[in-house]
This record gives structure tokens, sequence and C-alpha cells, in this order.
């Protein structure tokens, strides 16, 4: 019993699992998808990894250098005496030719280390520069998060659209299908009202609209083709989005174009990523500088050897290297001579941090030029989706009209026909001016390094109320 549990349970969280996978996903769940899982995000991710670790690398700049080694070689000729420098007492150590006598082996380690205690503010700029190459990795995975949500933005949008115009194409379709309905009716009842010329226009329309079905369908299936590649979607993943309708005017104003060109100077990643950059340079000019000083450190060292083949000497004036034990601590100085490469060196920093402060004027002039496109565009789109409502609206009148002569009989086919076509059109320009607007939309949050939207215009209160009382 208690294993037939465990397999409904088993079966029965199965059953979750499929239904949560299979539930549509929204918009903000595809960006936040794409925002963890788009390729350039996850190699940005990596870079920053690499920033890092050069941050943690010039914060353990201090650290003392510490070379040792340990050996074993041989064989080491027989050297022997009386161990205070007297003369050899063995025949092989007299003669110091290939006679090794009894041959021994050496032992040996060592060890050497600097620690670095001021060095005229290298370390300090070197750590500085790593913070800075940092804040840049996370400007620039910023940035590729943020291009990530406005390409799955722009896909969505435009799936969304196709399901929209697919929308209006079946309504215009059934409406085809009542006059087809009328038109038959007419012609049944011998009416001179319609021809065969009338069933001819009908029936070209209605596969005007079937062509336009087929474009629409093959646009939603391309755009879920990149929605899948954004949100690096598994091979076996089933994706269903849930579209946006777009058939109704969102409510709001722009807010002023001066408004966002200070928010872009805050928040866009580039700019953030620039400035940091920029820092780095600042440092690499000032540890350039500081290479013309000398750099102070407390040096240790130990030494030892043993030899089996030889005697170790007792007098500190023997010349011993097969037997030795040293070990030492001073105050060092560091310098290298080299002005000219010094010189050289200081003015490659110098050149390339005059050329980062090019490239942010220029990004900063770029950015600006593309929030005021971005800003124009969406301008448009809110008025031309606004016009296309009215349109529309006006497009309807027009066919239900046309729709109610023709029935009663006081209505001709062509007039029934371009307005059926005129509504399908206007419609079909408004979903398109609506994803202009929600995609322009999506252009100036990345534009701006926030998210914007349009804003509820301010309620004016009446005179009466605004005065004090």
């Amino acid at each position: 019993m208690p294993a037939v549990l465990r397999l409904l349970s088993v079966l029965l969280v199965t059953c979750i699992a499929l239904g949560a996978q299979a539930k549509p996903l929204t918009l903000p769940e595809l960006i936040a998808r794409a925002r963890a899982n788009d390729h350039r995000v996850k190699e940005a991710q990596a870079q920053l990894r690499y920033f890092r670790a050069r941050y943690d690398e010039a914060k353990w700049a201090w650290f003392p250098k510490l070379d040792s080694y340990f050996l074993v070689a041989g064989p080491t000729p027989e050297a022997r005496n009386d161990g205070l420098g007297g003369a050899p007492t063995t025949k092989a150590t007299t003669m110091y030719d290939l006679d090794f006598g009894q041959p021994g082996v050496m032992m040996g380690a060592g060890a050497d280390a600097v620690l670095p205690i001021y060095t005229f503010g290298k370390l300090d700029a070197l750590e500085e520069a790593g913070r800075q190459g940092v804040e840049a990795g996370i400007a620039l995975h910023t940035r590729a998060q943020d291009e990530a949500e406005y390409q799955v933005s722009q896909a969505f949008y435009g799936y969304s659209v196709a399901r929209s115009i697919i929308t209006v194409i079946d309504d215009t379709s059934k409406r085809l299908d009542d006059a087809e309905k009328t038109l038959n009716r007419l012609r049944t009842e011998n009416s001179g009202q319609v021809t065969q010329m009338d069933v001819y226009k009908l029936s070209f329309y209605r596969q005007q609209a079937e062509v336009q079905r087929v474009q629409a369908e093959n646009g939603a299936g391309f755009a879920l083709a990149a929605i899948r590649l954004l949100v690096a979607a598994a091979p076996d993943e089933i994706i269903d989005v849930a579209a946006e309708d777009l058939s109704s005017m969102p409510e709001g104003q722009l807010a002023p174009l001066d408004s966002l060109i200070v928010r872009a100077a805050e928040h866009r990643p580039e700019l953030k990523a620039i400035a940091a950059g920029l820092l780095a340079r600042e440092q690499e000019v000032k540890i350039r500088e500081a290479m013309y000083y000398p750099d102070f450190g407390i040096a240790g060292f130990f030494k030892w050897r043993w030899t089996t083949s030889a005697t170790r000497q007792y007098s500190p004036f023997a010349y011993d290297p097969y037997n030795e034990l040293n070990a030492g601590v001073g105050l060092v100085m560091r310098y290298q001579w080299d002005f000219p490469h010094k010189s050289i060196e200081l003015e490659k920093a110098r050149a390339e941090y005059e050329k980062m402060e090019h490239q942010r004027n220029l990004i900063a002039g770029g950015v600006k030029l593309e929030l005021e496109k971005a800003y124009g565009e969406t301008t448009l789109a809110f008025a031309k989706a606004s016009k296309q409502g009215e349109a529309e609206k006006q497009a309807r009148r027009w066919a239900t009209s046309a729709f109610a002569a023709f029935e009663l009989g006081t209505g001709d086919t062509r007039e029934l026909v371009d307005s059926f076509s005129a509504y399908a059109q206007a419609s079909a320009m408004k979903v398109q001016a609506l994803y202009e607007l929600q995609l322009g939309l999506r252009s100036l949050t990345r534009s701006v390094g926030q998210p914007v939207s349009l804003e509820t215009r301010p309620v004016t209160a009446p005179p009466s109320m605004l005065k004090p009382k």
C-alpha cells in the first residue's frame, strides 16, 4: 500500500509539473528568463568573473612573493678535512679529479620572500583599478541583460501583433461569410442586385485574406523561434506565449524628453562602464608615474644544504658549498633604472586615458542621440495609434452600414467589399501602430537604462477647488 501511495504522489507531482510547464509565458516571465539565460548575458557573467578575479589579484598584490625549493642531488665527490679549514685528509679530496672517492648525496632546501611596505601608491592604485574593472563588468552585464530584454520584448510583441492580425482576419472572414450567405440568398431569389461578377469579387477578397493569414502565421512562428533562442529554451521544451491584446489604446502620456535624458545620464550602463574604465585608466597613469620611485620592502631568506660525503666546516671563514645553514631578514629597496622604458609606458598610459575620454564623450552623445530617436519614434507611434484607432471606428461604422444596406437591397457588392477591406486595413494598421508604440516604450527603456512607461495624465481640479478657504 505505501508503494502505491508513493507512485500516486510521483504521478501527481509529474502532472503538476507538466501543467506548470504548459502554462503560457507572459512578457515579464520571458524577460526574467532572457535576462538570466541569454547567451550574451552568460558571456557577460563570465567576463565579470574575470574582472573580479583581477580585482582579487590586485587586492593581494601586497602578499609576499615566497619562492622555495628542495633538492636531492648526486653523486657528490668526497671532501674531507678536519672541519676547521685544514688540509684534506683523503687522496680523493686532495686530487680533486675524476676519482670521487666515496661519493655521496646532497640534500638542500631554501626560501626567500619580499613583503612590500611602501610603493609610493602603486598598490593602492592597482587595487582601485581592479575595483573599477569590476564596476565596468557589472555595467556591461547589465547592458547585456537590457539588450536581451529589449529583443525578447520585440519578439513577444511581434508574436502578439501576428496573433492580433489573425484575429482581425478571422473577423473579416466572418463578415465575408455573412456577405456570402446574403449574396447566395439574393442569387437564389434571382435578384438583380447581384451578379456573377460579385461572386468573383467576394472570392477574390477571401483569398487575399487567406494570404494575409498565412503571412501572419509565418511571422508568429518566426517570433516564437526568436523567443526560444533568447530564453535559451531546451530542445524538447514547449514554449507557449500568452500574447498581449493590441486592440486597446493605452492611457497616459510620455514623460518629457529632458527628464529622460537626465535619467539616462544616471542609469545607462554604457555610461557607467565607460566612467569606470576611465577611472581605471587614471589609476594606470598613477602607477606609471609612481614607477619613477623605488619600492621598499622587508626581505627574508633561508638556505640549507647537507652532503653525506663532505665534512661540515665549523670555521666561519671556510668556504663550504656542500654544508650550509643560513637565514636572515632585512630592509630592501628595489628599483629598475630603465628610464626610457618608464617614459614610454607613461606616455602610452596617458594616451589611453585621453582616448577613453573621447570615447566617453562619443558614447554620451550617442546615448543622447539614440534616446532622442527613440523618443521621436515613440511619439509618432503614439499619434499614429490614436489616429488609427479613430479610423478603425469610422471603418467599422462604414462596414456596418454597408452590410445593412446590402441586406436591404439598397447597396452594391463593391461598396460592401470596399468597406470590409477598409475596416480590415484600418484594424491591421491600428495593431501595427500599437505594436510600434509598445516597441518604442521598450526602446526608451533600453535607452534610459530604467523602465519607461506612459505616465498618468494629471487630473486638473476645478478652479473653485484651487482657491484657498
